[in-house]
């Protein structure tokens, strides 16, 4: 095991969807001298940047941010990309002497690059595209469910909605052998290198989220979402279809489904996804939770410094 002091040093922020994280990631960056690696599976995309509530150029305050809307819709992007070039921005940032502060919701991109997960399997495009064919034609639940078979573990921490890990594992398997548990098991055996402190939002009171989650989509609204859902469904991808924001609008477009049904299906989506974020999130025992229920954004950033304070210092 590597010395801690050889380590970099780095804050993630993590939480569910309209905690709060982009805020107490800036001001945490602000107030330790770093910049932020967006760790967002939707935000590093172009076009999309009301659904996925990306950073604002104001709202970013003059800290630099990483990794956001610089892909098109169009292209694929993997967890093992995400960690290859998070990698490198983090080494950018600590050449100017700066702190890498890792902000975001997907848990997987987040414990993968932080925990330094290698993926080692190759990849089959004829296995995939037969994967792919499966999807479309037998549904997620019959690929959940046979994955489930082969690796329960794995299988247990994904949604139907993860179609692109289910299928990556069930490709991982059929062309090389070994199951997603394995692999990750095998991709520990090089130690990371960061020392990364891990920071929570979360609230006491559910309701209190789902509250913010409401009203944010109504924000997203006012701000463009149905235009920048409309130029998405019009030019619609595999990407722009998975997208949380966008294809719950496109029954509007398409006329089977009024405005205000839609929002609320979008509304209730958004809280499921952040309930799964939630668990996700509250397995790892190394995150300090904040409870955001009555607190300001100040107040917020005040009580993660002073765990960064207490915990470098050591």
């Amino acid at each position: 095991m590597a010395d801690l002091d050889k380590k970099i040093r780095m804050v993630a922020v993590a939480g569910p969807t309209a905690s709060g994280k982009t805020a107490l990631g800036i001001g945490i960056a602000k107030a330790i001298g770093g910049e932020v690696i967006s760790c967002d599976s939707m935000q590093i995309y172009k076009g999309m940047s009301i659904a996925t509530a990306a950073p604002t150029t104001e709202e970013m305050q003059d800290i630099p941010h990483h990794l956001v809307g610089f892909l098109s819709p169009d292209e694929e992007y993997s967890v093992a990309q995400f960690c290859a070039d998070a990698n490198k921005v983090a080494d950018q940032i600590v050449s100017r002497g700066a702190t890498p502060v890792l902000v975001g919701g997907t848990g997987l991109y987040m414990n993968s690059f932080a925990d330094n997960i290698t993926f080692m399997g190759s990849n089959s495009s004829e296995v995939r595209k037969k994967l792919q064919d499966r999807l479309e034609s037998e549904g997620a639940e019959a690929l959940l469910n046979e994955l489930a078979s082969i690796d329960g573990e794995y299988a247990a921490k994904l949604h139907l909605s993860d179609t692109k890990r289910i299928t990556r594992a069930l490709e991982l398997f059929y062309a090389d052998g070994i199951t997603m548990t394995e692999q990750v098991a095998r991709s520990h055996d090089t130690p990371s290198r960061f020392d990364t402190l891990m920071i929570g939002i979360t609230f006491a009171d559910r309701e209190k989220l789902y509250d913010r989650i409401n009203r944010r989509v109504d924000i997203m609204l006012q701000n463009g979402l149905l235009k920048e859902a409309e130029k998405a469904y019009l030019n619609r991808g595999r990407t722009a279809a998975q997208a949380i924001g966008h294809k719950e609008l496109f029954d509007y477009f398409e006329g089977t489904a009024t405005l205000d049904e839609c929002v609320e299906r979008l509304k209730m989506q958004t809280r499921r996804y952040a309930k799964r974020q939630l668990s996700w999130f509250r397995r790892d025992e190394r995150i300090r939770w904040l409870y955001a229920d009555d607190m300001t954004a100040q107040s917020l950033t005040e009580q993660a410094i002073e765990i960064i304070d207490k915990e470098w210092k050591q």
